[in-house]
């Protein structure tokens, strides 16, 4: 049978800034909500300030100087000098009660970012944080340390994936900084790559990208400040500290490993492409040290320990991964896909990730990651058909995988999943047998406002695959209450991003109950 092709652009179901930003002004101020549409624009401060990757005692802060945010040649209207930023961190969100100062340069050769690793804090524990340069004083950003180990209690979790500026407006980063998460987790395509109209939804897209496609470190610095300057996703990043990984167009769309897009057609720069996409990543997220690249590598997977509640198996799914089958055209139906030898992770990373796991004494074990899991046949009838950029095009690693959950132990194993510009909710199995739940998060604006009705062909999707227990082609993000009984996950939906100021609303909720792998709706 003829399986209809497309390509890697259009491989996802889901089909092709509001408000909040923070202001401060010169003294001290509280976390504030200006109306809905703003973009800060002016100051050295106008790409606003992040926090990430928190310790028991500690955290990462993050903010990059732009007088000029959109200047092509990506250094943001700053002088080529390093400037002296100063940061205070403090108990309160009016800074009265300030427990540490410090001073870093923002240098040039990092494109006027600056990372604070902090250490030596109270564990378990909200601080706010700020930074002062060229007269000037940053909105203020509210943050948290990790629990003690040992430690269970409860941790209000939110993650998305997939926000392309053109497609829409960034309203469910509003929604999901407003709930004041104790973290979020971004799983990619934070950033797209494309020049303005490249990437076109029905109808047209909302707003246009500045600059060309980005191939080289001044066109990607100059994207990533386009989005930053949305105050919806300043809002988002302020409220709460990020754990980020990034999919494949935060460089180029699916790409795999030292493989541009198409093999067919050689990129010569490719590999100094991918250089300048890694540095500019590093640059504009709140990163430890741990992550500066070498060159054409950053070494992104790393644990994120919350108390002994649950542990956080971040992982990269296109550094080290194999290229896809079948010309990576969507679904497909080569055997190759199921050759043990094909890896999506990578050896190192999976190694990296099996130890974990044994070494696990967490209540819930998550991987957060990009692409999907759990088997899905895309094909309706008798004969069948798989995503290969997904976990589908490398059965082996999934194999490997759900081995080391049963030889571990694993008492609650989770995976997180963005890409797919889709809500789903899957049950993973192993014969029979469910081993694992996924929880995979919808676009906050990829593919344009999507639909509350299932079409024909996605209802056949759940005909075909009886352990999907939700599919939405809306926009959002899911939010998640973590005890040590169950994980409760709720799927937010917005019913529009074409205008800014649309409410979000629960479509649905699951829960997954400690020592019982499934979904439970609520």
């Amino acid at each position: 049978m003829d399986v209809s092709k497309l390509s890697r652009r259009h491989v996802l179901l889901g089909g092709a800034a509001g408000a909040a930003a923070l202001t401060v002004a010169g003294a001290p101020s509280a976390l504030s909500l200006p109306g809905a549409g703003a973009v800060r624009r002016a100051g050295v401060f106008s790409l606003g300030v992040a926090s990430g990757d928190p310790l028991p005692d500690g955290f990462v802060l993050w903010t990059r100087l732009a007088a000029d945010p959109l200047a092509e040649d990506g250094m943001g209207g700053m002088p080529n000098k390093a400037i002296p930023v100063e940061w205070e961190i403090a108990e309160d969100e009016n800074f009265t009660r300030v427990v540490r100062r410090g001073e870093a340069q923002a240098a040039p050769e990092l494109g006027h970012s600056v990372h604070v690793e902090l250490e030596g804090l109270r564990p378990g524990r909200d601080y706010f944080y700020r930074f002062r340069a060229e007269g000037e004083v940053s909105p203020a950003g509210r943050t948290r340390t990790a629990p003690l180990p040992g430690t269970m209690g409860e941790l209000h979790m939110a993650f998305a994936s997939c926000a392309q500026y053109e497609h829409g407006y960034f309203t469910a980063y509003r929604h999901l900084g407003d709930e004041r998460p104790d973290l979020v987790l971004h799983l990619g395509d934070y950033q797209y790559e494309y020049q303005a109209g490249d990437y076109e939804i029905p109808g047209g897209n909302i707003r246009d990208h500045a600059g060309p496609e980005t191939e080289t470190l001044a066109n990607y610095r100059q994207r990533h400040a386009q989005y930053k300057t949305d105050a919806d996703l300043q809002h988002a990043h302020a409220a709460a500290p990020w754990v980020v990984v990034w999919d494949d167009h935060e460089l180029d769309n699916n790409w795999a490993d030292e493989v541009y897009e198409h093999p067919d057609e050689p990129q010569p720069n490719f590999l100094e492409r991918r250089k300048a996409a890694f540095q500019a990543y590093y640059e504009n997220m709140p990163l430890r040290r741990a992550q500066v690249p070498q060159g054409i590598d950053l070494r992104l997977f790393r644990r994120i320990e919350w108390g002994s509640l649950a542990t956080f198996h971040m992982l990269d799914t296109r550094q080290y991964r194999d290229d896809q089958v079948g010309n990576d055209e969507f679904p497909t139906q080569d055997p190759a896909r199921l050759d043990p030898k094909r890896s999506l992770t990578g050896a190192e990373q999976e190694r990296w990730l099996l130890q974990g796991l044994r070494s696990s004494r967490a209540r819930w074990d998550v991987l957060g990651q990009q692409v999907m899991f759990a088997e899905i046949d895309y094909l309706n009838g008798d004969e069948k058909a798989y995503n290969p950029d997904a976990w589908d095009g490398y059965v082996g690693s999934r194999k490997r995988v759900i081995e080391g959950w049963k030889q571990a132990g694993t008492r609650n194993p989770v995976v997180l999943t963005g890409d797919v510009h889709t809500h789903w909710a899957n049950e993973i199995h192993d014969g029979e047998d469910v081993v694992a739940t996924e929880l995979t998060a919808t676009s906050i604006t990829s593919g344009g406002d999507g639909s509350a009705e299932l079409t024909d062909k996605e209802k056949a999707y759940l005909a075909e695959n009886p352990h999907v227990k939700l599919y939405s082609n809306q926009r959002g993000y899911i939010s998640t209450k973590i005890t040590e009984e169950k994980v409760e996950a709720t799927y937010k939906v917005l019913p529009h991003v074409s205008k800014p100021g649309a409410e979000a609303e629960d479509l649905a909720t699951f829960t997954i109950q400690d020592g019982t792998p499934g979904l439970n709706p609520s």
